[in-house]
């Protein structure tokens, strides 16, 4: 029952973790007539003291010592904060200019350039099925520029960072929080930097669009924390295949709120380009949950043969002994009698 219950908190956590992700499009919508780097500057500002409120309620500062002596880790962070800024100023920027749909493509395809990012830098060997759900990629990339008559640069670039930046985050091996605050440490100045730039620039919309717009910049912190916690928690309490089919849900909910909340055109070249896409996802998932479900009958099997090999040696050790045992019929009967 306990771990029927984990798993229901898991995907309770997941579901929501996703689901604020894909509603984003819509609160950097609202934030209207802040600009991209504005929105951005004020989203990272205000990151860093939500990130040390969340570690100090939960007193997780022991991380923090051995980090700074470690330079090489210092600079993958530096780099990891470097490229979730532009994939967030990126999309920020996609919300403004009506490309939501482009920008879910972008995390749609992500899963698909994670794997030739596996080929290309870490030598990784693709099953045939992950070979082909990369190929029908590659054409729904070629199907989608003819559909935009230029090449879908933001989509490739909101993928290719994310997958960077997850790739960088493995090397670090740090806890979400604890990255999410080591990242936002990073972030901090250069943001406050901006924010006073366009400030003196008579730029800012901080304090000029009213209480509401005020209040809202500075919830950006909260928004981007709250999702990363939810994640967290999610993770420890789910399998990586049901992970796996969850990260759909937030470019889904973004390509919906592209059609049917802002309005963006999708024309027949489009759905064929995303029907490309989904087909590799569909083919890259199935692999996946096909691979777990082949390694936990290995494992079950690897088991019961282990538990069989230790039944058969707990019976030939009774045997022995009672081998060596002395028998009632072989004890002389006077002494027996005795």
């Amino acid at each position: 029952m306990e771990s029927h219950g984990e798993h229901r908190t898991g995907l309770l956590l997941g579901f929501a973790a996703y689901g604020m992700w894909g509603l984003l499009p819509l609160y950097w919508n609202v934030l209207e007539p802040a600009g991209p780097v504005e929105v951005l500057a004020h989203r990272m500002v205000w990151s860093l003291p939500t990130a040390l409120v969340i570690l100090a309620l939960l007193r997780r500062w022991s991380w923090l010592r051995p980090l700074l002596r470690e330079p090489r880790k210092l600079g993958l962070i530096t780099v990891a904060a470097a490229l979730i800024s532009v994939n967030w100023w990126l999309f920020i920027w996609a919300v403004g200019t009506g490309k939501v749909i482009e920008a879910s493509l972008g995390y749609f395809i992500n899963p698909l350039i994670s794997i030739a990012l596996g080929v290309l830098l870490l030598r990784e060997r693709l099953r045939p099925a992950q070979w082909a759900a990369v190929g029908i990629g590659a054409l729904a990339v070629a199907v989608m520029a003819l559909a935009y008559g230029r090449v879908p640069w933001l989509s490739i670039a909101l993928a290719v960072s994310f997958a960077l930046y997850g790739l960088i985050k493995k090397r670090v091996r740090l806890d979400g929080v604890e990255s999410f605050g080591a990242e936002t440490a990073v972030q901090f100045l250069p943001a406050l930097g901006i924010l006073l730039f366009l400030g003196s620039r008579g730029e800012a919309t901080f304090t000029t669009e009213g209480t509401g717009h005020t209040v809202l910049l500075s919830l950006a912190g909260l928004a981007t924390a709250l999702p990363l916690i939810f994640f967290g928690g999610a993770a420890v309490r789910l399998p990586l295949s049901t992970i796996g089919l969850l990260q759909y849900l937030a470019p889904v909910s973004m390509f919906l709120l592209g059609l049917l909340a802002f309005g963006e055109e999708m024309p027949p070249e489009r759905w064929a380009g995303f029907l490309l896409v989904w087909t590799a996802l569909s083919v890259l998932t199935w692999d996946a949950l096909r691979t777990a479900h082949r390694s936990r009958a290995r494992l079950r099997d690897a088991a019961g043969a282990a538990a069989a090999a230790s039944a058969a040696k707990a019976r030939e050790a009774e045997a022995r002994k009672a081998e060596d045992r002395p028998t009632a019929a072989g004890v002389p009967s006077d002494t027996a009698q005795d």
